[in-house]
């Protein structure tokens, strides 16, 4: 967890809604999502490392097997650990089968989700699915409110469903600044000429197109290797 830097928000509200659960208070399924490389994925894989012991486990399942989510919930029903359903880089085709299954299973269909499961699910979508310019011409003012069209409200049915929104935007230069540094000092580089690691860091993010934690890291693994 102190690896994933400039993510405090992000880092207290998963962690207080992950307790809550294995303590066996009401909590909510969490859908992650924003830019790329911001920490998504890595911050359910440190929740795992900081919560084991106290009989938090991990299922990591594809998009495409989210159809089999009935048996996978009979399987683990009656186990005495805690359990997260961990969707990693979640989108759909709204025809795409695993689309339905994830939808009933966070509905709560007639068999409902077990006590013992939440699920976490990362995006770069906010509502998991795509959206068009056509579908936002089906929105209308009435009475001074704004009404979307059905195909709008199908695709934030989905997304809706999840309790728990943690949005992760691209960071900003003084956060990826910080990202590099703390990278450096961990893969133990001593002596650093900031100046120097800062120009090149940003060269480095520009030729990358992206400011993100990943991008932070890549450069730190490649100016620790080449010293």
């Amino acid at each position: 967890m102190d690896d994933l830097v400039c993510l405090e928000r992000q880092k207290e509200e998963i962690t207080r809604n992950t307790r809550q659960f294995l303590s066996g208070k009401s909590a909510n399924n969490v859908l992650l999502w924003g830019s790329r490389g911001t920490g998504k994925s890595s911050l359910i894989k440190a929740m795992l490392s900081e919560l084991r012991s106290q009989g938090l486990r991990l299922i990591e399942v594809d998009k495409d097997d989210l159809i089999d989510l009935p048996d996978i919930l009979e399987q683990i029903r009656y186990r005495p650990e805690h359990f997260v359903l961990f969707c990693d880089d979640l989108s759909f085709e709204a025809s795409e089968s695993g689309y339905k299954a994830l939808k009933a299973a966070l509905d709560g269909s007639l068999s409902a989700m077990p006590e013992n499961l939440l699920i976490y699910a990362t995006s770069n979508r906010r509502h998991l699915l795509p959206e068009f310019q056509r579908e936002n011409r089906e929105t209308r003012v009435v009475d001074g409110e704004i009404h979307h069209g059905e195909s709008i409200e199908e695709k934030i049915s989905l997304s809706d469903r999840f309790g728990l929104w943690l949005s992760f935007h691209p960071f900003t230069q003084a956060q990826y600044l910080a990202t590099v540094h703390h990278w450096l000092r961990r893969l133990g580089v001593s002596t650093i000429d900031h100046e120097e690691i800062d120009r090149a860091a940003l060269q480095w993010a520009l030729r990358r197109g992206s400011r993100s934690g990943r991008t932070g890291w890549q450069f730190a693994r490649d100016w620790a290797g080449r010293q």
